[in-house]
């Protein structure tokens, strides 16, 4: 008799961290506590190495420095690991979402007016006018995408009533504000 093959990865909880690179540390971490909210948990750093140590373990240039990394930690969500580099061959211009490895960061909301009245108050550059979708499956959901002053892409997302799927779904995106369902 064959046993079936486990799909996934044993012992899977969720997401623990997304990591990303910023041009300037103090910046990111300024801009993610007291803009987004985040809270800074700790920080290490300098990393470098004079062998292949990078290039092996992290898929770099082998004579990149880390200068330094914070850990933040982002409401009921994943926590932020954030990193300030130097590398040879570095790329300084954030990808755009439609580049290969484009991505962007969504917050969700409670009161979508309220936190894109905050942005705009706290000078961040929003790209073009909120989204009020009211057919399809994100039936229900409000959103925009905004800037940060590196002008890496995130997004502010709210839907407090729910999503038009969840009213015929049997399985249910995780969110936010009900983390444990």
């Amino acid at each position: 008799m064959t046993r079936p093959v486990p799909s996934g990865m044993p012992g899977l909880r969720g997401t623990d961290h997304i990591g990303f690179t910023v041009p300037d540390l103090d910046q990111a971490v300024d801009f993610f506590c007291r803009v987004i909210g985040c809270e800074k948990i700790y920080e290490l750093g300098p990393f470098r190495s004079d062998d292949d140590w990078m290039a092996v373990q992290l898929n770099v240039d082998p004579r990149t420095v880390m200068r330094r990394l914070a850990l933040l930690r982002c409401g009921h969500g994943s926590n932020f690991e954030v990193f300030q580099y130097e590398a040879p061959d570095q790329v300084t211009r954030p990808p755009r979402n439609s580049d290969i490895g484009g991505h962007h960061l969504a917050f969700y909301v409670d009161d979508f007016d309220a936190a894109l009245a905050h942005l705009r108050d706290s000078g961040v550059t929003i790209c073009g006018t909120p989204v009020f979708r009211t057919e399809g499956p994100s039936g229900g959901q409000s959103w925009i995408y905004f800037l940060t002053p590196w002008g890496m892409q995130c997004e502010l997302v709210s839907f407090p009533g729910g999503k038009a799927y969840e009213k015929t779904a049997a399985r249910h995106l995780w969110h936010p504000a009900h983390p444990e369902a």
